[in-house]
């Protein structure tokens, strides 16, 4: 069906837009020209063949994450994927833009092989599949990692082979601390640490979200809070006996750098709530401020740069007086904004301060996106994040490859 789409648009040279669930957050599924056909392959979602002997499946692009996840979990095969963006995300738009999540400080992003091969109809109707399902290859050019980030642009995914790893017994631990710098030095020397491999994930949640997190709790009735202080939601990893040597040193070095108080989920049903806390941020956020609007930005840093970015967001933040809940993966330097307003003059500063995040990340030998994806609107930013020659490489590649531009015109790239 995919084919005979593409085939008749390219025929009538109508432009084509795919689409996974819509969790993306820079337009990349946005009507950018007047007439085009948006393929939306959310239907395309089943799960073809789970291997377990060897660690990996193979599903069609529409299948999301959470869904493998639990239909493993429910097949009791002890296996996970890792790769976990917004729920509901599609394997095929995870893969086109370079999605990652909690989990990258332990397990990395969407380029660390975790998408083995990839089924992809290009804009003239034919059909590759970039590699085989083996684990390693060095046979010619790595294909799969071309279309890892490409938002659709050369092609639309339509089959995918993930690899996936060893789900391990994990528990939760929420620190407070009085600023961010605290918090950051507890999670570079937890890194450094002998027990750093066991770190799962390790999140930043400043005291504006944390804020937001308990007016959410409190509006549906919910005993819990927490300090409205900066924070770091963390997840462990291991056996019973490596937990409890692990949460102890965890203990310790928090302590150590200035936690103020620190809580261990008492049984897995707790640690699940707890962590739900953080992976539920943006609906905590959109029921912040009544009758408001959210812009949220990504950026990432090297992680020795993150304190000095976050500082300079909130004070930018404060000073324009902009409500900017903080929260980010600081194990790997990203962290996502919320910007809320309410009014045309606050949109302003808030395009303004988003603006300035960016730049201020760039200056900071960083990227405008780590994990969001260009889109729509970071395009603007490319050239001066990768260099002109950098992105004439990028038009050249696409040019080869959609020399009509049809597939999902009018975004990654930047406007001529």
């Amino acid at each position: 069906d995919v084919v005979k789409i593409v085939k008749v648009a390219n025929n009538c040279n109508v432009p084509i837009v795919p689409r996974g669930s819509g969790t993306g957050l820079e337009g990349h599924s946005s009507n950018i020209t007047d007439d085009n056909i948006c393929v939306d392959l959310s239907n395309m979602n089943t799960i073809l063949q789970i291997n377990e002997n060897d660690s990996d499946l193979v599903c069609q692009a529409g299948a999301t994450w959470d869904d493998i996840n639990h239909t493993l979990q429910d097949s009791g095969i002890k296996l996970f994927f890792p790769l976990d963006p917004a729920p509901g995300a599609t394997i095929g738009g995870m893969m086109a833009t370079s999605c990652s999540g909690t989990n990258a400080v332990r397990y990395g992003t969407a380029r660390a092989e975790w998408f083995l091969s990839a089924t992809v109809v290009l804009p003239s109707g034919e059909v590759i599949k970039t590699r085989r399902r083996a684990h390693k290859s060095s046979a010619g050019f790595d294909l799969t990692q071309l279309f890892i980030g490409s938002e659709g642009t050369l092609g639309i995914i339509t089959e995918v082979a993930i690899r996936l790893a060893p789900l391990l017994p994990s528990t939760v631990a929420v620190a407070h601390f009085p600023n961010v710098e605290n918090a950051c030095s507890a999670v570079d020397a937890l890194l450094k640490s002998q027990y750093g491999v066991h770190i799962q994930c390790v999140e930043l949640a400043d005291s504006i979200f944390m804020e937001a997190l308990n007016h959410s709790l409190t509006s549906s009735g919910t005993a819990t809070s927490y300090p409205a202080s900066d924070s770091l939601f963390i997840k462990l990893q291991g056996d019973k006996d490596t937990l409890r040597d692990v949460s102890r040193v965890t203990k310790q070095i928090l302590e150590r750098h200035g936690s103020m108080k620190i809580q261990f989920a008492n049984g897995n049903e707790e640690a699940r709530t707890m962590w739900d806390h953080r992976k539920g941020a943006l609906l905590a956020i959109l029921g912040y401020i009544k009758d408001s609007e959210v812009w949220s930005t990504d950026v990432c840093v090297p992680v020795s740069n993150l304190p000095k970015l976050v500082r300079q967001v909130q004070e930018d933040a404060a000073t324009m007086n902009v409500i900017c809940p903080i929260v980010g993966h600081v194990g790997d330097g990203n962290f996502h904004a919320a910007l809320i307003y309410r009014s045309k003059s606050e949109f302003k500063n808030v395009q303004e301060l988003s603006k300035r995040i960016v730049e201020r990340a760039l200056t900071l030998d960083g990227t405008c996106t780590g994990e969001h994806g260009v889109g729509v609107g970071k395009r603007h930013y490319l050239a001066k994040e990768l260099g002109d020659e950098t992105v004439k490489v990028m038009r050249t590649i696409k040019r080869t490859i959609d020399p009509k531009d049809l597939m999902n015109p009018g975004k990654l790239y930047p406007p001529v």
